[in-house]
């Protein structure tokens, strides 16, 4: 039997028969040690270029060079030889890239106090497998579509162990939206709200990337939704996921809104802005409640990162009410994730799920593509600007006159 194995040489592509009997070469009985000077096999040294397009020597990323806060401040683009993948990686070229809330929480050093600049930006990519290593080739072929929850996605091209690579039928902007704010979404309420049938659920910022997955999975739990946004636009949008009430705060006062009409309470809370939100997200539990924080963005762009919190009388109100407030994490709940993910793509394939992706059409400056995007990308969350998920397109499709 014997094996062909096509690698980069200089540009051109080299193509060479592996085989026959154990030690030698098959073609002319020399030990292949004596080659290995010549020409290294491994597919961890060499590139495998999909639908034999050229990889570059050279790719744009963003690195975070300084910890802080302001994103523009703390990341920089920089020109750097395109990595190659490990025996159990798969180089990925990356066509779209999530953006989250916590990317600046990354850059101002938050979650690692250990990880000092210089260090990679971006948690999560979609793209094609142009290279791979001997191992990682078990699982992946080249051309193969996966998207990956993973640091180092802000780059034109990334590394990716082959085991956190979840496999796609597409690249879809829409399957990026599972990874985090999706998952986030399902985990949190599935292990932490403990929902049941004619409950009702507040998701603040429900909206954003993952406030409308948690709009539509209470839903899908038979419970009354109330959905907070700062637009009539994003109202109708809540509308169209079924949210049962949704208040646009920039013209009702919520906290008299909830004390109106919710005068038993609410019993399960999805809580991603913080701050005075969260208080008031406190003050309108129901009797057992359940509160789950999963972020607090208001406070993110602070020196702090934390927004101001009255919480001298807190344990007095959980005390008064059996009530409790629950973190999330999602770094914490990865053996929840595989499922997680198998379910939202099912659902997804089936019209069960929408995946509501901001690639910035209507954004300032247009379109979110190319990489120094990014920036452009993260105002644009922060401002509250966005409807559904905020994506970035890094590179549109590759096409090749290659024949090889």
């Amino acid at each position: 039997m014997s094996s062909l194995l096509l690698v980069r040489n200089g540009g051109r592509a080299v193509s060479l028969i592996r085989g026959g009997r154990r030690g030698t070469d098959a073609l002319s009985g020399v030990h292949p040690v004596a080659r290995r000077f010549i020409i290294d096999m491994s597919y961890s040294a060499h590139f495998m270029d999909f639908k034999g397009s050229s990889i570059p020597s050279s790719m744009k990323k963003l690195v975070v060079t300084k910890l802080s806060p302001n994103f523009r401040e703390a990341v920089s683009m920089q020109t750097v030889a395109v990595p190659t993948p490990g025996d159990a990686d798969l180089l990925v070229r990356n066509r779209f890239v999530g953006i989250n809330a916590s990317d600046i929480n990354y850059s101002a050093g938050r979650y690692d106090p250990s990880l000092k600049p210089p260090f990679d930006a971006g948690f999560e990519g979609i793209g094609e497998v142009v290279g791979l290593g001997l191992s990682a080739s078990s699982r992946y072929t080249v051309g193969d579509t996966v998207a990956y929850f993973s640091s180092g996605a802000f780059a034109e091209y990334t590394v990716v162990p082959a085991k956190e690579s979840v496999p796609v039928p597409a690249v879809k902007p829409e399957f990026l939206t599972l990874l985090v704010s999706g998952a986030t979404a399902y985990i949190a309420l599935k292990r932490l709200g403990d929902l049941a049938e004619g409950e009702t659920v507040l998701v603040t910022a429900a909206a954003g990337g993952t406030g409308q997955f948690a709009v539509q999975f209470a839903k899908q739990a038979g419970c009354h939704v109330i959905g907070t946004c700062s637009s009539n636009e994003k109202a109708g949008f809540l509308k169209s996921l079924g949210c049962n009430r949704p208040i646009n705060y920039t013209t009702e006062d919520l906290a008299k809104t909830l004390r109106k009409e919710y005068p038993q309470g609410i019993d399960v809370v999805y809580e991603s802005v913080g701050g005075s939100v969260l208080e008031l997200a406190v003050n309108s539990l129901a009797n057992k409640g359940r509160l789950i924080v999963i972020g607090f963005i208001s406070g993110y762009q602070t020196a702090s990162g934390i927004p101001p919190f009255r919480g001298g009388t807190l344990p007095v109100k959980l005390l008064q009410k059996s009530a409790s407030i629950r973190g999330f994490f999602l770094p914490h709940f990865f053996s929840d994730y595989r499922e997680a993910l198998g379910s939202m793509m099912q659902m997804f394939a089936k019209g069960k799920l929408v995946c509501e992706v901001d690639c910035g059409d209507l954004a300032q400056g247009g379109r979110f593509v190319g990489l120094e995007s990014v920036f452009r990308a993260v105002d644009h969350m922060y401002a509250g600007k966005n409807l559904g998920k905020v994506v970035v397109e890094v590179a549109p499709p590759a096409v090749s006159n290659s024949k090889l």
